[in-house]
């Protein structure tokens, strides 16, 4: 991870990435079929521990050509109590706890002091790598202690990321005493960013420069499973395995988990390309996960001991487990912000009829939550928008894509027009999206706009790695050959979303699906209870209206047989008596007969049919021709449709509505227009009249039953005819509502499904 100091500052504005290549087919690192040369191999058959695969550095390393080491056993060359030990560790299974062993064997007359470290492979093979031993004594191990101690201690004390990061370059590069030590942290795509250094101070910095995922690809899976990868000598030539194959399989060694595992042809030349001669890399790791690298880069060959090695890997797994500590840590304050918001929106919600208004009618208010620009809430096929938001037909397809692309429960992205090409229409507004399900198909999304970056890059990002064909005609990798800093203009990218945000939306998500559980739930019993009590109360209208209908008749039966045989001995004002008795049981009766027709409007269950509107409408006109007649009304109609309905209903409509018109005239003959609109779903109906209009102070009053604007005296009725509309169009699931200016008409509108 470098740059070359000599190279000009280029400068290019990309907006999408090409795609990468497959490593792992072209160049599988775990099989080279070679190690470094500083130590040497020996694939070991059990039980006897017989030699049946060695490196062929043998002679340079322990003064025995390798074709002698072939086929003996270990037992041979290392005296029986290091042998003993060695199958200690075998028999027990203490790969892990206990690796090391130190073994000595004479060479050229003098004893040479070796680490062994012992493993098997992905397969199974037992295999023992040797390194020549650089300690040998307790002092060693006390001091390692200290410096080990020392340094988690002064990591552990930081009090912010930044700070922690710094402490990990300058600790481990005061252990390991190499020319540069960086912190390397990926991002969501797996870029690589230098987020602190230590360094030479004759030498150029890294920090802040950035790297395309393709730099460590090859190499992520094996630090996912592994703490450590130690790199003596990159331009040393390789050791090769003799045979080249495992004898059992005659397939290649795997050397996954091999400490001494030579270098890929294509990171080799890479290092080169770089100018870097040694590397010793450690991951960091966040609750299992691959978080970032600790590289250390010298620029001479450099030889780290087993036990630095091993202290630099405890070290890296205290800095991962600090790491969860350290990110919890930070930005507490807006975390204790974020959970304060959370809180009073949930009380909001808990308290509102309506969920919505909760999110957005109070302060701290929905954007508060993940300092976003702009959300839209979607419930049940409607909008609720707050901020800067998309146009509607832009959150149509948004909610489409969505629902048909996204299955998770939250979901978020701050480079949206990558992912949804239609989102670049409204980039500026929405780069960036934070979205969560409440219940299926339902959805709240923040935005956040573009927010363009200029990102320097080690190198062109876009011509990482290459394919060659070499003269024998074998294809392999080649990695770029320049590392002159790249600028990068970033575009279509928003702000990313902090963790936290995303876990208040989280939250935020339970608290609203929990509430509206609850809510359906009390609704549902409520809607039963209130069914049940309207089914009562119908039924008490029926035969309330049923009983009260026959002392009624009996009444004006008798009062008027009383006027008929005692006509000549009543004086006026008896007779104006006995007519204001006869019209108060008229208007009883029309009472009745109005309240029985609109409890049954909703207990008929009398299936909807086809039938024609003229049809319709020329009966209600019968039934009020005499109206029509005395009053010279006019009715103009458009040519109207065939819809599905109740035929002696819808014809009670129209007969109210005409009716109304008539009734609430002004001077002048009475005009009316019946007219129609036919829209995707719905035929829209218009009633339009010339009369004296209505107060719009009065329009949550005129479909209540029984509410009446005008004295009986000036205009005669029982206040039900409105009333009865309403409930005949929600039984059609349609609407009605009006629009009127006094003294110049009033027009009523309500829709049929189509």
């Amino acid at each position: 991870m470098s740059q070359n100091n000599s190279s000009p500052l280029q400068t290019v504005d990309i907006d999408s990435t090409e795609e990468k290549l497959d490593y792992f087919n072209l160049e599988p690192i775990h099989l080279p079929g070679f190690i470094q040369p500083h130590g040497v191999l020996l694939v070991l058959e059990e039980p006897r521990l017989k030699i049946v695969q060695v490196s062929n550095n043998t002679e340079s390393f322990l003064g025995i050509p390798p074709e002698k080491l072939l086929n003996y056993s270990l037992s041979k060359f290392f005296p029986r109590t290091q042998i003993r030990n060695l199958k200690k560790i075998i028999d027990r299974n203490e790969f892990e706890t206990v690796n090391l062993v130190k073994l000595k064997i004479k060479k050229d007359g003098e004893y040479l002091f070796i680490d062994g470290v012992l493993h098997r492979n992905n397969d199974g093979v037992l295999i023992i790598e040797l390194e020549q031993s650089i300690y040998r004594d307790d002092l060693d191990f006390i001091g390692f202690y200290h410096s080990l101690k020392s340094a988690a201690a002064n990591i552990q004390k930081t009090s912010s990321l930044s700070e922690m990061y710094q402490a990990i370059v300058q600790e481990i590069r005061n252990m390991v005493k190499c020319d540069r030590v960086m912190v390397y942290k990926f991002d969501k795509n797996w870029n690589g960013e230098v987020v602190a250094e230590d360094k030479r101070e004759d030498i150029e910095s890294f920090l802040g420069l950035h790297y395309p995922d393709a730099d460590t690809k090859p190499c992520r899976n094996f630090y996912s499973e592994h703490w450590l990868r130690l790199i003596v000598d990159v331009n040393a030539e390789s050791a090769d395995l003799l045979p080249v194959n495992y004898p059992e399989t005659n397939l290649p060694l795997d050397l996954g988990n091999s400490v001494l595992r030579g270098l890929s042809p294509c990171h080799r030349e890479y290092l080169q390309n770089m100018g870097i001669c040694s590397t010793l890399v450690m991951p960091l790791k966040r609750s299992g996960q691959l978080w970032g690298l600790i590289s250390c880069h010298h620029y001479t060959p450099k030889k780290v001991s087993y036990e630095l090695r091993q202290a630099c890997e405890f070290l890296s797994q205290i800095i991962s487990s600090e790491l969860i500590a350290k990110e919890e840590a930070e930005d507490y304050d807006y975390k204790i912000k974020l959970k304060s918001i959370h809180t009073k929106l949930t009380e909001y919600i808990s308290i509102k009829n309506n969920f919505i208004d909760g999110l957005i009618a109070d302060s701290p208010n929905l954007l508060d939550l993940v300092n976003a620009q702009g959300a839209a809430i979607y419930w049940q096929g409607d909008f609720t928008t707050i901020g800067n938001v998309p146009q509607n037909p832009h959150l149509k397809g948004l909610i489409e894509w969505l629902k048909n692309n996204i299955q998770a429960a939250v979901f978020e992205t701050k480079s949206l027009p990558f992912l949804y090409p239609e989102a670049e229409k409204y980039k500026n507004i929405a780069s960036g999206l934070l979205a969560i399900s409440i219940l299926p198909k339902n959805y709240i999304c923040w935005f956040r706009p573009e927010f363009i970056q200029t990102v320097k890059w080690a190198g062109n990002p876009h011509n990482t790695v290459v394919k060659k064909i070499d003269s024998e005609g074998v294809v392999r990798l080649s990695p770029r050959g320049s590392f002159a800093v790249w600028k990068e203009i970033v575009r279509l990218n928003s702000l990313a979303w902090k963790s936290c945000e995303i876990e208040a939306a989280k939250d935020l998500r339970s608290a609203i699906v929990n509430i509206a559980l609850r809510q359906a739930d009390e609704q549902a019993k409520l809607t039963q209870e209130l069914e049940r009590s309207n089914e009562d109360l119908e039924k008490f209208a029926y035969v309330a209206s049923h009983d009260l209908q026959e002392p009624l008749n009996l009444v004006s039966s008798y009062v008027q047989l009383l006027e008929m045989r005692y006509r000549d001995r009543l004086d006026e004002d008896a007779k104006e008596f006995i007519n204001f008795a006869v019209d108060g049981v008229t208007h009883m009766q029309t009472l009745i007969d109005d309240l029985l027709t609109y409890s049954r409007v909703g207990t008929q269950d009398k299936k909807f049919v086809k039938i024609e509107v003229e049809d319709v409408i020329n009966r209600a006109c019968t039934n009020l021709q005499e109206k029509i007649q005395t009053n010279e009304v006019t009715i103009m109609r458009d040519l109207l449709p065939s819809i599905f309905g109740d035929r002696t209903q819808l014809i009670q409509v129209f007969q109210n509505l005409i009716g109304n018109a008539i009734k609430f005239r002004k001077e002048e003959k009475p005009h009316i227009q019946i007219r129609v609109e036919e829209n995707e779903d719905h035929y829209l109906f218009s009633v339009r009249d010339n009369g004296i209009g209505i107060e719009l102070q009065f329009s949550d009053r005129i479909f209540t039953i029984f509410q009446r604007l005008h004295s009986r005296d000036e205009y005669p009725g029982t206040g039900i005819g409105l009333a009865l509309c309403k409930k005949i169009i929600e039984r059609h699931e349609g609407s009605i509502w009006f629009e009127s200016e006094l003294r110049k008409g009033s027009t009523f509108y309500f829709t049929i499904p189509r």
